[in-house]
């Protein structure tokens, strides 16, 4: 991405994540400092953050449906894929489970915790998922509106849907349809270099909003649990890297070329925002698009280790400030409902916090007190959602060792991607 200096030496020694955390650093003293200046400062990152969500649907329906068109003459191939990543998307939420229920017995933190609402909660929010009509919503009546709507996974189900549709009309029918499919994706990646070379930009005006709006009294109130769940993440991170080295991957390398998304996810707390930067990141790296363009979007649905990790700390924590004494019976609920609960988030309004409502009313608790967190959960927000952005990193490089033998994009015509990430790779 484009230097701020427009030097080749700075290009080099000044690269765009280290842009961004310098932007994060000075948003923050100027969030802390000044925040009059950090109030007026919103709409820039809102602005970012709307023209990535611009290109968010048109990417995935393309990738999808390119990626599942290339496998869909391998039904066995594209099987095996999605079940290696969903078999990995639940060990690994059963694991975020285990770690933030370990932490808790080990540190209490809600024990003599003074249980007095730091937020509000949000109206008419639902407290448990609706499993008929999340299932029927995965059916799109009109998928016009569902895009239009920002609908995530109906778009994904229709993807895959049209992807096997013209892996079956046969190549010279599906042709026209599959360049026209190239050539957006290929757009979206354009589109995608011109914003992120802004992103240090954001993040600055974000962090001093976020910083002039929420203030360190809120932090400092709720700070043991804060930084439990930080402690949770960091051994998160390192599970990940074992699981990395395991697989034959440098942890550190893997780390340092998915910066810019992790670093992304870190400051706007939305996932989805880092899908483009994610994918160019990742078949840069040389994983096939294949496996990028199937497994990821689904993680990004169904892989939120960071959110699950922090729903069962927040539970436990609530449920030691209220005095409620957590059985083996109640933790058992929290392992069952947090695994259930964690894979509606994506597809609910204001998803992690009726997961969490779910949680909570299983093991006998008020949905009032999602109040008592929501005041820091901004702060919370910024570390899950940078975790779940490197535990998807970890899904699709899992998938392509362990489900995706003999994948490559040897059967692309001219690699309209690839010269794209070139690109991309060249100005950044």
């Amino acid at each position: 991405m484009a230097p701020l200096s427009g030097s080749a030496p700075t290009r080099r020694h000044f690269s765009l994540p280290l842009q961004m955390l310098v932007g994060l650093i000075l948003g923050l003293l100027v969030g802390v400092e000044w925040p009059g200046v950090g109030k007026t400062l919103q709409p820039i990152g809102t602005a970012f953050i709307q023209a990535i969500q611009m290109i968010v649907i048109p990417l995935i329906f393309s990738a999808v449906t390119l990626g599942v068109w290339r496998m869909g003459e391998n039904a066995r191939q594209l099987g095996r894929v999605a079940i290696v990543a969903f078999i990995w998307f639940y060990v690994a939420s059963f694991f975020a489970v285990l770690v933030a229920l370990g932490l808790n017995g080990v540190f209490h933190p809600g024990v003599g915790a003074n249980v007095v609402p730091t937020g509000s909660v949000p109206p008419n929010l639902a407290i448990s998922v609706d499993w008929t009509k999340y299932i029927l919503d995965l059916i799109p009546t009109n998928v016009v509106a569902a895009m239009a709507a920002q609908h995530v996974l109906p778009t994904l189900v229709f993807a895959i849907l049209f992807g096997l549709g013209l892996a079956r009309i046969g190549e010279a029918v599906a042709r026209p349809v599959v360049g026209m499919l190239q050539a957006v994706l290929a757009t979206m990646f354009r589109i995608t270099g011109w914003i992120i070379a802004l992103a240090p930009f954001a993040i600055f005006a974000i962090m001093a909003w976020l910083f002039a709006t929420q203030g360190l009294g809120t932090i400092t109130a709720l700070a043991k649990l804060i930084g439990l769940m930080y402690v949770g993440l960091i051994l998160m991170v390192l599970v990940f890297w074992v699981v990395l080295a395991l697989l034959g991957e440098n942890p550190l390398t893997i780390s340092r070329r998915v910066l810019e998304p992790v670093l992304l996810g870190f400051t706007t707390r939305s996932s989805e925002v880092t899908l483009p930067v994610h994918m160019e990141a990742l078949e840069r790296m040389g994983v096939p698009n294949k496996v990028v363009s199937i497994v990821l979007p689904l993680g990004y649905s169904f892989n939120l280790d960071g959110s699950t990790l922090y729903i069962t700390l927040a539970v436990t924590f609530l449920a030691e400030a209220y005095h409620l004494q957590l059985t083996w019976a109640a933790e058992l609920t929290i392992i069952v409902t947090t695994m259930i609960a964690s894979k509606g988030i994506a597809n609910v309004p204001s998803g992690g916090l009726v997961a969490l409502a779910s949680v909570l009313v299983a093991i006998g608790l008020p949905v009032e007190a999602i109040a008592i967190v929501a005041g820091v959960d901004a702060f919370m927000d910024m570390g899950r959602t940078a975790v779940n952005v490197f535990g998807n990193t970890v899904a699709v490089k899992l998938v392509q060792k362990l489900g995706g033998q003999g994948l490559t994009d040897s059967d692309l015509p001219p690699p309209v991607i690839g010269t794209q990430a070139e690109e991309l790779a060249a100005v950044g």
